[in-house]
This record gives C-alpha cells, structure tokens and sequence, in this order.
C-alpha cells in the first residue's frame, strides 16, 4: 500500500516553520515512515517541475508556511491548491500574514526606498533597484514580481485547516499530522489548537487580582519584570486575553508577554481590534476629568508603535488590511 504523499513550501517568512519541522526530533522518523514527502526544497532536492507533474490531487496535503507576497509565491501556492486534497496554512504568517504583513503599512515604491535606498548600510548613488527582467549576453534574467500588498494563504487559495503558532509547537504539528492520517479530522476551516484564549490557560492567572486595572503602561524592556505576575497586573501589555492558547506559552515561560502569534479565538474577525478593546476595558486613569493633554501623551507614547503592536501578527487579515495607497 503506497504512502500518503506530503510537500511543506516556504514563501514570505523567517524559515522559522521550517525550523518548527526540524524540532519535531526523533518523531520525524514517525512522519518519514508513515508518508511520503514529495516535495520540500528548503530540506530535499525538489524542483517545481516535479509538482507540475503530478496528478490534480495527488498530493495527500501540503504544509504551506509564510505569507504571500510575491509573483512565484503566488504561482506556487496556486499550484500546490490543485495539486493538493488538502491544504494547511502551517504558521502565523500563512494563518494570519504574520509579520511580513507588517509592510502593508507601506508598499513597494517606499519598501525599495528604504532597502536599496535610504538604509544606514546601504550606498547606492545610481538609484539601481531590482528589475523582473534584465537582458545580458547570455539572454534575459527574471525575478518574481513583488507585490504592493501581502496576503494571508487563504486570501489567495482556499484552505483547510490552519495550523497557528510562530513557530507551531511540535506538539501540534504532531496532533495534526495524525490527524490527517487517521482520518480524525474536525470541519473544514478549523484552527488545529485550543478553544480557550491563552489568559484563560496562563499558570499566571491565579496572580491577576479579581478587578484588573491598568493605570499606565510599561514597556518590558524597561521593566523589572515579576516572573510569577501577570503581565497586566505589572502594567505591562500582554496579548493572551486576546489570543488563542495552545502554544504551551513558550513566551510566558521565557517572562516575556504574548504577542498574539496564535491569533484569535473562535468568533473574532479583527484580532487586533479585539487586542485593542480588551486592554482599553481594564485601562483607567485617576482623576481622568483633571488629567492635562500633556499627561495624556505622556501616557500613550509608553506604546510607541501601536499599530505594530496590536497587529504584529494579523494585519492582512485585519478589517484594516493594509494602508491606503496613493491613487
């Protein structure tokens, strides 16, 4: 009886995911013995032309990490869709965006500006950028055309189910995975991680007092940090009361607070809005009638980037999306 046939693909992200594969140890042995990998050529010698050669659902499920950001990346996804019966968006960039998504505050006119243009290590008099085609002796060289806008998985093909995290736990990658091959799969478009938001699993609930109240917001890194206080109760900015749990709170335990990479729970269509909601609930200042303009500004500049912030991980897939462009 033949092998399931698996591919894992990378497009816009930090190879983190693939990394997250890697972490798997010795229960990659499992995984190599019970299907056959197909395509993966961040790790095998795999070409583009051995997928195109494959049957239209052949592939038993394809593992696609990082966000969509350019014209091969889209080609290949697109590939991958009719190649594949089933299709993961493996990670929070291919889940959400993730934070190459973070360039839809820009665009591509300003993000060759700053990278071939105006970085501190750059020196480039001639204004020499990129071209998706160049002609030499030899024939025409081409690269991928990149986009104004980076898009989550799903917003370029359909998916089946989302596998959250950056990077996702072996844990999960393993529940999904066996999953997949016993069949034991829940609906189409569920998130393969905890009902529960993170806050509700943190071992650091226990420390949060019963009426939470932020009075000022602290950044961590200027923060003696309690390692067995919540986060919020120290005025630092945590995410977990609006994020997913099942990360097994790899952040928490290192006494750095959530970021929100396993996005939201059930029900939320803008996680950074809902981020957004719950931390304004619990913020009060004292005397607010009498607090000067001054002290106002005072306090929001503790959050110096709040865009970058409350969307890290999700701003394609944010009601927001993307700055608007010059028309």
């Amino acid at each position: 009886m033949s092998k399931p046939k698996v591919a894992f693909y990378w497009c816009a992200s930090c190879g983190g995911c693939e990394e997250a594969v890697v972490d798997l140890a010795e229960d990659i042995l499992k995984v190599v013995d019970a299907v056959d990998i197909v395509f993966w050529p961040v790790a095998l010698d795999f070409k583009r032309k051995d997928v195109e050669a494959m049957g239209d659902g052949e592939i038993a499920v394809s593992f696609i990490n990082g966000a969509v950001r350019t014209e091969e990346q889209e080609e290949m996804v697109e590939l991958l869709r009719k190649k594949s019966g089933m299709v993961v968006a493996f990670g929070s960039c291919a889940h959400l965006g993730g934070i190459p998504g973070l360039a839809n505050f820009s665009d591509r006119a300003g993000i060759f500006e700053r990278a071939y243009i105006t970085s501190e290590s750059t020196s480039n008099p001639n204004r020499v950028f990129p071209k998706t085609r160049t002609e030499v002796p030899e024939g025409t060289l081409t690269l991928p055309e990149f986009w104004d806008t980076v898009r989550a998985l799903d917003q370029v093909i359909d998916v089946d189910y989302y596998l959250p995290g950056c990077a996702p736990p072996a844990n999960l990658i393993m529940d999904a995975v066996n999953a997949i091959l016993s069949g034991a799969l829940p609906p189409k478009g569920t998130v393969l991680a905890s009902k529960k938001s993170l806050c509700d699993e943190c071992e650091r609930n226990d420390s949060k007092p019963e009426k939470l109240e932020l009075t000022e917001f602290k950044r961590v890194s200027l923060t003696e940090v309690d390692p067995e206080k919540c986060f919020l109760a120290q005025g630092i900015i945590c995410m977990g009361v609006a994020t997913r749990g099942g990360c097994g709170e790899r952040c928490i335990n290192a006494n750095m607070p959530c970021r929100g990479c396993f996005g939201p729970v059930d029900g939320v269509t803008d996680f950074g809005l809902n981020a957004m909601s719950s931390i304004a609930s619990i913020f009060s200042l004292h005397n607010e009638k009498d607090i000067s303009e001054e002290e106002m500004k005072n306090t929001m500049d503790k959050i110096p980037d709040p865009a970058g912030l409350f969307y890290m991980y999700s701003l394609p897939t944010s009601i927001l999306r993307r700055k608007k462009m010059e028309e």
